[in-house]
Formats: structure tokens, sequence, C-alpha cells
């Protein structure tokens, strides 16, 4: 016997090997269905254990971007912050002018009139002029503001920028009366300052002071509103500026009392809602008037509840805007 042929090799075991998955991709298909279908019908597993791999993974930047987040006002309070920094960019000429413009009306017709006596007893001509100058300005400046505005927009063509987003009419509209509010009202308490070194001011109802000022400037910005919608050019604009504002104005006893009127204008007068607002507004300095501040706030706000229906009819039909 040869020993060299005869011996035997010592076998070494074989390491286990896993099962072959790509020999058998039924069976591994097979059981990745198994194991889906066991997430999907115990999804309090899949909580109470590991989470889910897709809820682990990152989500793209753009779909995290996207996400919508409401923020409640913002159309309003863009365009109202618009509307401020419009005025408030050329301040010298839409507040410092129209008070330089009071103060010479004060002057004038002050030196002119102050030895013709008192208007109400107790009030000198000075003192009683600075209230309707005062007033004049506040509806002038909400009037110039919210009209003047619009009729930019338009001419200039940027309206349809403020036209595409979803703002609502009611939104449009007081977004432009509050910004034609705060440059009539900060115009206003301008011309007071200056006109408090002319005369020492009195404020008997304060309150009815501040109930006209804020009625009398929503309601030419509204009224500002409309016309900037109807008027496609700057001489029509000026047209409502020349023949209905400025009239309304100098006729509503700015500088007279309408006791002193003959009995045809008297009358005339009390056709002219600018009268009202005015002389309640005074009311507020001395307590003494033409009429009863109950009657000129009723017609006031009446005026103003008709202004806002019409404005905000011709903001939903898009007259003049949409075309």
């Amino acid at each position: 016997m040869n020993p060299r042929t005869d011996r035997q090799e010592p076998t070494l075991p074989r390491p286990a090997t896993a099962p072959d998955t790509a020999a058998t991709p039924t069976a591994s298909a097979a059981a990745s269905v198994d194991a889906r279908a066991t997430t999907a019908a115990n999804p309090r597993d899949t909580l109470a254990g590991a989470p889910a791999a897709d809820a682990l993974a990152p989500q793209p930047a753009d779909e995290r971007d996207l996400r919508p987040h409401p923020r409640p006002f913002t159309g309003f309070g863009m365009l109202l912050r618009k509307e401020m920094l419009r005025f408030w960019k050329v301040s010298f000429q839409t507040l410092a002018a129209p008070i330089l413009t009071s103060v010479l009306y004060l002057v004038i017709f002050a030196q002119a009139l102050q030895q013709h006596g008192e208007v109400y007893p107790g009030v000198s001509y000075t003192a009683f002029l600075i209230p309707g100058l005062v007033m004049m300005s506040v509806l002038q400046n909400a009037f110039a503001n919210s009209s003047s505005s619009l009729i930019q927009s338009r001419v200039t063509g940027n309206l349809v920028f403020v036209l595409l987003p979803p703002i609502s009419p009611g939104t449009f509209f007081l977004a432009y009366v509050i910004g034609a509010m705060v440059r009539g009202l900060a115009v206003g308490a301008g011309v007071f300052a200056v006109c408090f070194w002319f005369a020492e001011p009195h404020f008997a109802h304060p309150e009815w002071v501040a109930v006209f000022a804020v009625l009398g400037s929503a309601i030419l910005g509204a009224f500002g509103v409309i016309a900037g919608i109807v008027a496609q050019k700057f001489d029509q604009l000026a047209a409502f500026q020349n023949f209905l504002i400025m009239p309304a104005t100098m006729l509503s006893g700015v500088f007279y009392s309408i006791h002193s009127l003959p009995p045809v204008w008297k009358e005339v007068s009390h056709y002219n809602p600018f009268f009202y607002m005015i002389d309640g507004f005074r009311y507020g300095f001395f307590g003494q008037s033409d009429l009863s501040p109950w009657v000129s706030v009723e017609i006031v706000a009446a005026c103003f509840s008709l202004l806002s229906v019409v404005a905000l009819a011709l903001l939903k039909s898009g007259y003049k805007l949409r075309t």
C-alpha cells in the first residue's frame, strides 16, 4: 500500500451560506409584499416601533418652501402701507404745502375781519376761523389722497398689480379710505398746531371734535375712491376738485356763520353736507353751533353710508377698472 496515495486528506467543514436571494426573486418579492401588508394592517405597530423610513426621509426644499402659511390681513396691510408711503415720501408736498395754505388763509382773513365783531358770544373771529380751516384741510386732503392714488395708478398702468391679487372689494375700499383718513387727519393736526400760536384753543366737547374729524375724513376718502374710479384722466379728476370739493368747502361756513346770510342762502347751505361736518366740528371747540350736533352727526353718518355703498358697488362690478 502506497502511503502517499492511500492517505486521505482531512475534510474541512464548509461554512454556512446565506440563501441566494438573487436566485429566488419570487420568494423575495413575496416576502416584501407580506411585510407591506402587515404594516398596512397594523399601523400601530409601526408607530410603536421604529418610525417608517418615509417619515424620516428629508423633504425637498421646494416642497418645504411652498407650504402655505396663512397670514390674516396681509393684503389689507400691504395695500394700506402702500397708501401711507405714497404720501409720506412726498410729505413736503402732501403735508407741508396744505398747512402753509391754511395758515395764509388764517393770517389774511383774521387781519381783515377781526374788527367786525364776534361770531359767537365770547369767541373772537380768529378763534372761530381755526376749526373751520382745520376741517377744510382734513376734507380736501382726504379726498386728494384716495382720488389721486387711483388716477395715478390708472395712468401709469400699475393698477393691474393692485387688482390681480385676491383682495376683496371691502379690503380694497378700507385700505384706500383709511390711508386717506390718515393723511387728512395729519394735515389737520398740523394746521391746528400752527394756528395754536394765533389764538388759544378751547375744547368744550373733545369727543365731538374726534367724531366729526373721523367721519369727515372717511366721507371724503370714500368720495375720492368714487372719483378715482369714474375719472380716467387728470383733467376729469380736477373737475371734481374744482367744481365740487372746493365750492362745497368754501360755502360751508368755514369763514362765516350761516346766520349772517340772507334767508335764501341760509336755506341753500342746509343742502350742503360739508356744512354739517364743519358746524359739528366747531361745536366740539366752543359748545356753540348753528345746528344741534346730533342732527349734524346723523346727516354725516348717512352720507358716509351712501358713499360707501356706491364705492363698494363700483369696486365689485369692476366699473372702468377691469377693462
